[in-house]
């Protein structure tokens, strides 16, 4: 794709954030456009043994159409096409710039949307959403997209959208894996990591065990086999659901008392007797934040220690997350995120190791709780609270064993970022429910049986394929079948993307209407008599947020309101015999630390000032609040 416009990049160096400008140019023979690419590589070296032949799937847009629509998934070019395109439709309230690159050195897009006339982004209280993490996982991108189109083709007409740009600002980035999704959308592989090579069995080989579409029709389903040796009855742990009919849905089982063996379509490339254990890459971006983070598999040497899978060799070790986590930390006027995934579905946020009672200010926890009902307000998702315990023990029970479940800890996780270490409001919420839209048998529980019976009912059955025989090079006769991974099990049919995406983005639009909003009153001044007069200020927080979490003040992410007083240098200079004199406050800086606005409060600070001359004195006074913005007002004494 040709760059021709010029954006800004945030480069990453010794952990430091530097704005330059510069046109994007840097152009790379990526694999999806190479027609003469045989394997999928990355950085120009062959990437595992899997023949990369490219699908064209007719649920993806490929090339970017004459307008905007929501009837198929967008590849990262499409949507790129659309972000460059409003870029030069709406100069005034958009700027687009590239924040970094992925592993394989593809851009980054983000968007800034806010008015500019009133002030500049980093001026204004702020929210930032995210798409595209996980790189099969592409409905949220699709969220994004949605919103950001929204939001430019409202504005000047729906007034609460108007006011938001007018006031806040929104950061929008749809794909933050550009190089996963493009390999989810141009090839059968389904990853839902990084495409960083990662050894995922610890077996000293990397990425040498991929899926392989064995029946060549693009999708990689699930393959069955009846268990005949004795050797296979002893492991086989999978019987077809009783409960089912149509003897399509497989249950899982206690090892020797099933009568199939499951796999996902493939072969043992490795010859270790386990199937597609070591696929395109592993690491996993959602694993990956500071907060809390733990080393992957193998890295604890006691061999007791809590570790987690996917968590890459230490906090920030991959561009991706290092781009966002960099950033966010540069632009502490955000207050609300969602960084989002597939498929739960489910309003997710922090704690992940905890219960929310025991880490969580209770007043920080109340305002989580509120978000959660507003969110079920607009998705009605079966499920909204935390990750450690909502999340863990949404379907109570061991749907195997019958065990009850219990709370479990998720490490590096990017809502407990969000909340414990940047003290905001961060979700990372997760849409799609492989069809599970109603609990057709009653038993509380929404799982793969209703999304079966909701794709037969309602979708035509097309989610699912029926299992066909194929004659394995090793195992012999199986039956490939299944969900449909890519449209069906990790994201929706097409007629139902964009109920999905419109309804997210939505509630993440609630969100930032939310945001503090500080409403600052003209400055008054008051003679005092004999040359001392007194210069106030009044501002109310009308926002449906404070200026700061109680999280946000402990960890000293954001500071104090702060309201200050400035002056010609000429008045000023001069311990004796200066002509304005701050004489309250009498701290040295001549600053008021006014703490930290709560939602509907107001404050009112002032300043007792000696004037000795008649001239009218110009003065200008300021308020500054890290995540309620900056204001300057003048006033006049005389």
């Amino acid at each position: 794709m040709k760059k021709t416009l010029t954006i800004s990049c945030l480069a990453l160096l010794s952990g430091l954030v530097n704005a330059q400008v510069r046109p994007f140019e840097k152009e790379k023979p990526f694999t999806e456009s190479d027609s003469t690419a045989k394997f999928h590589t990355v950085s120009g070296e062959r990437h595992g043994p899997s023949f990369f032949k490219k699908f064209v799937f007719p649920e993806v847009e490929y090339t970017p159409g004459a307008s905007l629509t929501f009837d198929k998934y967008h590849t990262v070019n499409v949507m790129y096409h659309w972000y460059e395109t409003w870029a030069k439709q709406y100069p005034d309230i958009v700027d687009l710039y590239v924040i970094g690159e992925s592993f394989e050195g593809r851009p980054i897009y983000q968007m800034t949307i806010t008015n500019k006339k009133t002030g500049k982004e980093t001026d204004k209280p702020a929210a930032y959403f995210e798409g595209g993490r996980h790189s099969g996982e592409i409905t949220s991108s699709e969220s994004i997209l949605w919103l950001t189109q929204h939001l430019l083709e409202n504005y000047g007409k729906d007034p609460e959208i108007t006011h938001l740009i007018d006031t806040k600002t929104v950061y929008l980035r749809p794909q933050n894996n550009p190089d996963g999704s493009n390999l989810y959308l141009y090839t059968e592989q389904r990853n839902r990591s990084t495409v960083r090579p990662h050894d995922n069995d610890r077996d000293g080989l990397i990425d040498e065990d991929p899926e392989e579409d064995l029946d060549g029709d693009g999708v990689i389903y699930q393959m069955r086999k009846k268990a005949v040796t004795d050797e296979e009855k002893k492991n086989a742990n999978y019987i077809v659901d009783p409960d089912h009919p149509a003897g399509k849905l497989m249950k899982r089982v206690a090892s020797g008392e099933g009568d199939y063996l499951m796999y996902s379509e493939g072969i043992d490339n490795d010859g270790d007797g386990d199937y597609n254990e070591d696929g395109i890459g592993g690491l996993d971006l959602h694993r990956n934040y500071p907060e809390n983070w733990r080393p992957d598999r193998g890295g604890d040497m006691t061999g007791r220690g809590y570790t987690q899978n996917g968590a890459g060799e230490f906090p920030l070790s991959e561009p991706e997350t290092r781009s966002t986590v960099l950033w966010i930390l540069s632009h502490p006027n955000i207050s609300v995120v969602n960084s989002m995934d597939t498929r739960v579905p489910m309003h997710l946020r922090a704690p992940s190791t905890s219960k929310g009672e025991e880490s969580m200010y209770p007043e920080d926890l109340a305002i989580y709780r509120e978000m959660d009902e507003l969110g079920l307000s607009f998705t009605a998702y079966p499920w909204a609270g935390d990750v450690y315990e909502t999340y863990a023990t949404r379907y109570k029970v061991n749907r195997m064993t019958g065990d009850p479940l219990k709370p479990s800890p998720l490490f590096g996780h990017g809502p407990d970022f969000g909340y414990f270490y940047f003290g905001s409001i961060w979700y990372g919420d997760e849409l799609w429910n492989n069809g599970a839209m109603k609990d057709y048998n009653g038993d509380g529980i929404y799982d793969d049986y209703d999304g079966l019976v909701w794709d037969e009912e309602e979708n035509g059955g097309k989610g699912f394929k029926s299992w066909t025989a194929f004659t394995h090079p090793d195992l012999g006769e199986v039956e490939i079948g299944g969900f449909h991974p890519k449209f069906f099990g990790q994201n929706g049919p097409t007629w139902q993307l964009e109920n999905w995406a419109k309804k997210q983005a939505l509630f993440n639009l609630a969100m930032a209407k939310k945001l503090p909003e500080l409403k600052v009153n003209s400055p008054q001044v008051k003679s005092l008599g004999g040359g001392e007069y007194e210069v106030s200020l009044t501002w109310e927080n009308v926002g449906g947020l404070p200026v700061a979490l109680e999280q946000a003040k402990i960890v000293k992410i954001v500071q104090e309101d702060r309201v200050s007083l400035s002056f010609d240098k000429k008045l000023t200079e001069g311990k004796e015999n200066a002509k304005v004199q701050i004489i309250s406050p009498e701290l040295y800086d001549k600053t008021i630390y006014a703490g930290y606005i709560g939602k509907g409060e107001t404050k009112t600070v002032t300043f007792k000032l000696k004037v000795s001359t008649d001239d009218p004195v110009q003065g200008k006074i300021r308020l500054s609040s890290t995540r309620g913005g900056f204001f300057e007002q003048q006033f006049e004494i005389n």
